[in-house]
C-alpha cells in the first residue's frame, strides 16, 4: 500500500508541481496533498468515502471499548 501511495503522491504533486526549491516548499506541498488525500480524495475500497468520512462512520458503528477497570 505504501508503494501506491508513493506513486500517487510523484504523480500528482511530485511530477505536476516540481522541482521545489527549499525544504518549505515540499513540506507545504505534502501537507496540502495529505489533507486533500485524507479529506477530499473519494477512494473505491471505502465505499467512494474519503477516509475521513470513512472513519466517521467506522467510529460510530464500532465504538471504542473502554478498558476493563481492575
Amino acid at each position: 500500500m505504501a508503494e501506491s501511495i508513493i506513486g500517487l503522491f510523484k504523480t500528482e504533486v511530485v511530477n505536476q508541481h516540481g522541482p521545489f526549491t527549499t525544504l518549505a516548499e515540499v513540506e507545504y506541498a505534502v501537507m496540502e496533498w495529505v489533507d486533500w488525500y485524507n479529506n477530499a480524495r473519494l477512494h473505491s475500497r471505502l465505499g467512494y468515502l474519503t477516509p475521513a468520512e470513512y472513519e466517521t462512520v467506522y467510529y460510530a458503528q464500532h465504538p471504542p471499548r473502554r478498558p476493563a477497570l481492575v
